[in-house]
This record gives structure tokens, sequence and C-alpha cells, in this order.
């Protein structure tokens, strides 16, 4: 399995914080944000790589941050304490206005690294508790369904016009899909964690040729349904989208 980070955002929320600064490397409670990402998948023990796509203006702190890990592929160094290689790949892009977005991100990384096996992809602003490896496992007993991580923020009015909202059946699977909605009907959403088994990375290629392709994650995986089986695991305990300095300022009072 690989495991794709997306990374290439310019976080404009977040400025001054994030002007020089990619938003994965802000700490919260001593360590970045992209550290315990990078942790969560190290546990897992089973990833061959990790791939954390950014942009021209942030490549160089992503290198110098892999660097420090000793787990670099380009550079030819043995993988260090965390066992797991890491690779930064660098889109190209400048600016919002030049972004890939985040699935042709995820296909730049498929193309780069030719990915042909089993991904998980998590973006690169998240902090949350559970491990991965029931997520994992719940994903690999579906076979060729495309599965993605779900929290519950009880009350729905919390998601409106935020997160993508999902509703799902006793057994997981995605039966309503909704991305950002201002009247939410539940309070599920997404968490931008997500597996695509080898037999669903086609599909990656065939959205964003579609002519209906929207930025956010919460877009491909609403068009994948109907298309493939798609199911939803809830992830317990905390979870926090860095997306604005307030949520940045909760996180770290908490954390």
């Amino acid at each position: 399995m690989r495991a794709v980070i997306l990374a290439a955002g310019y976080a404009t929320r977040l400025y001054p914080l994030t002007k020089d600064t990619p938003k994965c490397l802000l700490e919260v409670g001593g360590r970045s944000i992209l550290d315990r990402i990078v942790d969560k998948v190290t546990a897992l023990g089973g990833a061959e790589e990790i791939v954390i796509v950014t942009n021209a203006k942030f490549y160089g702190k992503l290198k110098e941050w892999v660097a420090k890990q000793g787990t670099d592929l380009d550079s030819g160094s043995d993988p260090g304490s965390r066992s797991v290689p890491i690779t930064v790949l660098n889109d190209g892009t400048t600016s919002n206005e030049n972004r890939l977005g985040a699935i042709g991100d995820l296909q730049f990384a498929i193309d780069k690294r030719r990915i042909t096996g089993e991904l998980l992809l998590l973006a690169s602003d998240n902090l949350f508790d559970q491990g991965l490896a029931g997520f994992v496992a719940f994903a690999r007993s579906k076979q060729s369904a495309v599965c993605m991580a779900l929290h519950d923020i009880g009350d729905p009015k919390l998601a409106a016009g935020k997160y993508g909202v999902i509703e799902i059946h006793p057994s997981g699977e995605v039966f309503r899909m909704e991305e950002k909605p201002m009247e939410p009907r539940a309070g599920t959403i997404g968490m931008g964690v997500y597996y695509f088994p080898k037999t669903a990375l086609p599909l990656v290629k065939r959205y964003l040729s579609s002519g209906k392709a929207g930025d956010a994650p919460g877009f491909f995986m609403k068009w994948l349904v109907g298309k493939t089986d798609l199911f939803g695991y809830p992830l317990k305990g905390m979870w926090y989208d860095i997306g604005d300095l307030n949520a940045l300022e909760e996180a770290r009072k908490r954390i």
C-alpha cells in the first residue's frame, strides 16, 4: 500500500502563519500536523511509501522536513526511525489560480510514482485520535469498494456550508452524499481520509476527464456513487480540520 498526503494548498485563511510555511508544518502540541499524520500511517506497519504532494512555493520546506526524517527516497538514504520511505513531489503550481486541486494532485502522484496497488489518501490538515488500522482492515474487507473515514459532529447544523455530509446504511454503505450543503440532513461528515483498491485507481483519471471535476475530494466521492461500491467507516474521538486560525487555536488549546 502507498499513502498519498495532499499538501499542495496555499492556506491563505491562515495568513500570516502560512505565508512562508506550509499549513502541514504548523505545530500543535509541540509537533507539526504532518508529523502526527505520518505517525498514523507508519503505525499501520504495511505502507511501502509515503508520498507528499506539495507545490513549488513550499517544496523546499517539505524537502527540508523529510531530510530530517532520514526517509527521503530521492536522497538515497536508508529509512530512519519511522522505517517508511517518504517522497516529496512538486506539482509545479505557484498559486491558488493555477493549482491542480486535490484530485488533480492525486492523479499527479499516481502518475509520478507509478502507483498501481492499493492507495491510502490523506489530507494534510487533519488531526485525529484514533489509529487507522481498523479503517484499513474494514476497507480491505470490502475488496473493490472505495472507503472513506467519517466523523460524527452531532448537530447537522454545524456542517452547514462547511463539510461534506454522508449518509450510510448500517452496513456502512454510502447511499447519499452532499458537498457542503446549507441545510444538512445528517451530522456525519468526511474526514479527508480515503482508501482506494487498485481496481478503483482508473476512476481518478476518468473523473478528471469528465468535465465535472471539483477541487475538493468530496466532489469526487459524490461522483463515485453509482459507479463503484462506496463505504464509510466512523473514526471515534477527537478530530480537527485545521482550516482557519480559529480551528488551529482550538486544537492548540486542547492538545
